[in-house]
């Protein structure tokens, strides 16, 4: 016979969303207002933060219950690698629109990291963050 698990289930506060949080995932893109930008390409970093309840996939310890973070570095690279955007700002929002596709993340905070920015001086970073959440 089986022993049950005594131990009490850790209550969150409802108020204390938990999160998901990837940082420095690097990408190559041809982003930019500049010709050159668009035809060289240059890298992007992106970091992000979901939020989600996570309480279900902490008590079965199934990945279907939470957002498999693979998969979702992996969409938001093929957001940094495909289809051209003239501004940061715009591929934020293109990666804020990915992660809240997928159906655990109710809302997202995006940096987009545009380390070698052509600004006509020297920085060691240009970022855009975006906050976003699924309508109600």
């Amino acid at each position: 016979m089986q022993q049950q698990d005594a131990r009490p289930v850790a209550q969150r506060p409802s108020d204390e969303p938990d999160r998901v949080t990837v940082r420095g995932l690097r990408g190559y893109g041809r982003h930019g207002v500049h010709d050159f930008e668009r035809e060289v390409g240059q890298p992007f970093v992106v970091d992000l933060t979901c939020w989600l309840d996570s309480r279900r996939a902490a008590r079965t310890d199934d990945l279907e219950a939470t957002v498999h973070y693979g998969h979702l570095s992996q969409a938001v690279l093929s957001d940094i690698e495909n289809e051209p955007l003239q501004l940061i700002e715009a591929l934020a929002e293109r990666v804020a629109t990915t992660c809240l596709s997928f159906q655990a993340v109710g809302r997202v905070e995006v940096t987009v990291h545009k380390p070698n920015a052509p600004v006509g001086v020297q920085v060691d970073d240009v970022s855009v963050t975006v906050t976003r959440s699924k309508q109600p």
